[in-house]
């Protein structure tokens, strides 16, 4: 289950005893993904993708734009064209 942390401004996955997170930054009309983090134990499982499907729907939800400043966001993003529309304008 993907937790909104607002307090430390990320989203969080915790499993397996260990945390998987992407920092933002909430404005007004979009979230800025500055880093998506996954622990070397949780690598290579998909658990940052989840993250950033969490993230999508976040935004979506909120009618919020995504601007990725990290690149595995802006990469996942690049290869999920279905979610281009979310795209902020740098």
């Amino acid at each position: 289950m993907i937790i909104d942390n607002k307090a430390q401004s990320r989203f969080e996955l915790p499993l397996n005893g260990e945390l998987a997170y992407a920092d933002y930054q909430r404005l007004p009309d979009r979230l800025i993904i500055s880093h998506v983090f996954t622990p070397p134990a949780l690598r290579g499982g998909g658990v940052a993708s989840q993250l950033m499907q969490a993230i999508v729907q976040q935004a979506q939800q909120e009618r919020l734009r995504i601007q990725p400043i990290c690149s595995y966001a802006a990469i996942w993003m690049k290869r999920h064209p279905e979610h281009e529309a979310l795209l902020a304008a740098s």
